[in-house]
């Protein structure tokens, strides 16, 4: 079922999830994923719209003093920490995902970078815990109307408020997925 008259949209690297709006799991409700990985193994990708209430020096002891927030990535491996960042090749070892934006990279760089001021806390996301996939799991809840595909841009991640990142994220697709961006968060009540 195609949900705007653009073009299709295929899962891969780079492309967001939107959870579609009844979805109930509470990890994904209302989330927008960031897939930096997809595969014949799987996939592995970073929910973008669930601060925590923690900062990342809360977590890293050997780490510069950096203000940045941390953000929930998923229910797997929340004993994990992984970053995605607009710096590009500035930080060895990184994988590009999507137009200006990097998936990990040197961690030991990294905090080079953070102590020669060479990176602001806009510039990067860290998050606990990634959401994963196993083969063929992701292509079987997009069957059933999990997801809605949607393009990454590199704002949604480092200027827009995360806060309405669901919403703006469908409301830029257009056509019906524009019309489930005004679906009230209870719409159970309706």
């Amino acid at each position: 079922m195609a949900r705007s008259s653009g073009p299709v949209i295929q899962v891969a690297s780079g492309r967001l999830l939107v959870a579609e709006p009844f979805m109930s799991d509470p990890y994904f409700s209302r989330s927008v994923v960031l897939l930096c990985e997809h595969s014949q193994e799987g996939s592995v990708g970073f929910i973008l719209n669930k601060e925590l209430d923690i900062r990342v020096n809360d977590l890293l002891s050997d780490f510069p003093v950096f203000d940045a927030p941390v953000w929930y990535g998923g229910p797997v491996q929340t004993d994990t920490i992984h970053y995605v960042h607009n710096l590009g090749e500035l930080l060895e070892d990184s994988m590009p995902v999507a137009p200006g934006i990097h998936w990990g990279g040197s961690f030991e760089k990294l905090k080079f970078l953070i102590d020669n001021h060479l990176v602001m806390p806009a510039n990067i996301r860290f998050f606990v815990g990634y959401a994963g996939w196993t083969d063929g799991q992701l292509e079987e809840e997009m069957k059933i109307g999990s997801w809605i595909l949607g393009e990454s841009d590199a704002n949604y991640l480092f200027r827009e408020r995360p806060g309405n990142l669901w919403k703006q994220v469908l409301e830029n697709q257009g056509g019906t997925s524009s019309v489930i961006a005004q679906m009230p968060d209870d719409n159970y009540l309706n």
